[in-house]
């Protein structure tokens, strides 16, 4: 019955597609023609169109998990640091035996092959007691402790895997400094089932001991990632890369896995980081997501307790935006009940803008009326098709993707952890494509999503949410994405960055069009 219902529903897109395509402008039309030619020619082809099809933003991404190992076996190399090669992770030096030199491990191979396998999924097959889910996570301690000055060398391969791909923005997670909050909320306890009143004096207790300190700190991370990263791709000069044009922005990640008191401390630094950014108009941090294993202990114990935070501190700070890594689960990894509630608690109470993953929604209390609420309020779930096959074995009819869709909640493509899963994200949209039988404009659909739903500061240039149809007044008798709008128009765009972003991806669209 489930399969059949999977069907239905990409019968139902696919026919609401076709007339789509009947009604669409020529260049469109001829696009999506060539998108069709492409789709039954095989993925090798469809790959190889939709390679450079504008795909918008990328709002789900690690900045550790999007580096490829080879990048950070050359990076420890560079820090002097040793591989351990029974833990097949780096460690410090000195490097005497069995401790070989970073900087040697390229010299051999199979050595060399043993670390790129155990920093990523590649060729891993599950055995028992180690699953996917294992590996996937297993590899953040195994790659840890390089130096933070490759920051904003990671940035660039990430801006430059993204430019390649005809993608224009991206919002890494990361995690900045908080050393200082934590041993504040080390020394001093939270309490037990606290309060709004209980989190606000708390939060008095922690601003008054200093925990606004690391603020410059965080702040200054980003920075000079952003400086090293535009110095890499000559930005501004006449060699600059296509990289530039990339516009990356940072979600303050908070990790989840811990006691209450440091999970707060640690939120409330995220929320007066993002906040000081947005104050003072720099193009660094957006927004706060929590991280970690979704089904860790203390992940599942503290989930309400970490949504209650969340509402509280919400209410002090309302202009700072909210993702929120929800429902990475499926049935077997926790117990029934742990799938009941997630997402809805982090749409209610932890007032998530959007929803990372999002992939237990059916096993939710009345599902039904969640997805329906969802997509009243326009709340995003960033979808991670590879991500959720490795992690949880997730994928086809049995992932919630054409449910969300056909419940009209807003969605788009995102990769996750592109380095860790080996992907890219024009694999991604290929996956998408042939897996749940998208058409071109369900694609297009996809991409203007993302770009609705990044955290850019500004008004939206679509007049209403979600309908990509009509712009706003000021724009509506505009060419979309015309490279000289009126003036009117032209005013509007430069006071919103969100809707600038908006009109870049339209223009993008034209000249991927006009090649067909």
């Amino acid at each position: 019955m489930r399969r059949y219902i999977w069907f239905l529903v990409c019968f139902l897109f696919a026919n609401a597609a076709t007339l789509a395509s009947a009604q669409a402008p020529a260049g469109e039309a001829r696009a999506a023609h060539a998108y069709q030619a492409a789709v039954q020619a095989g993925p090798l082809a469809l790959h190889a169109f939709l390679d450079q099809f504008p795909k918008g933003a990328d709002l789900h991404i690690h900045l550790s998990g999007a580096v490829y190992a080879e990048t950070f076996i050359r990076d420890a190399g560079e820090d002097g640091l040793c591989v351990d090669p029974a833990a097949l992770s780096f460690a410090k030096p000195p490097c005497t035996p069995p401790l070989v030199e970073a900087a040697q491990v390229p010299a051999h191979q199979k050595l060399y092959d043993r670390l790129v396998d155990a920093f990523s999924m590649r060729g891993f097959m599950a055995t028992e007691g180690f699953s996917g889910h294992d590996q996937f996570f297993s590899t953040f301690d195994r790659f840890g402790g390089l130096n933070k000055r490759h920051i904003g060398e990671w940035v660039d391969e990430v801006a430059s895997r993204a430019a390649a791909q005809n993608q224009q923005y991206v919002e890494l997670m990361e995690t900045p400094i908080f050393t200082h909050a934590a041993y504040l909320a080390k020394q001093n306890p939270l309490g037990q089932d606290p309060s709004h009143e209980d989190f606000g004096k708390y939060r008095e207790t922690l601003l008054a001991l200093g925990v606004r300190d690391e603020i410059f700190a965080d702040r200054e991370d980003v920075r000079a990632a952003e400086t090293l990263r535009r110095q890499i791709e000559q930005c501004g000069t006449a060699q600059a890369a296509p990289a530039c044009q990339v516009e990356v922005r940072y979600i303050y990640q908070v990790l989840r896995s811990f006691a209450p008191e440091q999970v707060f401390a640690q939120t409330l630094l995220g929320f007066e980081t993002v906040q000081a950014s947005m104050e003072a108009r720099e193009p660094s941090w957006v927004g706060i997501n929590f991280v970690m294993p979704e089904d860790g202990f203390i992940s599942m114990r503290d989930y309400t307790l970490q949504m209650k935070m969340l509402d509280y501190l919400h209410s002090v700070y309302p202009q700072v935006l909210i993702s929120l890594h929800a429902g990475e689960l499926a049935p077997g990894l926790v117990p029934p009940e742990g799938l009941r509630f997630h997402i809805r608690q982090a749409v209610e109470l932890g007032h998530a803008e959007r929803i990372g993953h999002g992939v237990d929604v059916m096993y939710e209390d009345d599902a039904t009326g969640l997805l329906k609420e969802m997509a009243r309020k326009h709340v995003m779930v960033e979808i991670n098709l590879s991500s959720n096959e490795g992690i949880l074995g997730v994928k086809g009819a049995g992932h919630p993707f054409p449910l969300y869709r056909a419940a009209h909640v807003p969605v788009a493509l995102s990769t996750d952890d592109e380095g860790v899963s080996r992907i890219e994200i024009t694999g991604e949209h290929v996956r998408a494509a042939l897996d749940y039988h998208l058409s071109y404009q369900d694609l297009k659909q996809l991409a203007r999503t993302g770009m609705e739903h990044n955290f850019l500061p500004g008004a939206s240039l679509w007049a209403a949410p979600d309908a990509f149809t009509t712009p706003v007044a000021a724009c509506k008798a505009q060419v979309l994405g015309a490279d000289k709008p009126a003036a009117g128009c032209k005013t509007f765009l430069d006071g919103s960055e969100k809707a600038a972003a908006q009109w870049e991806l339209e223009r993008r669209f034209r000249a991927f069009e006009a090649k067909f």
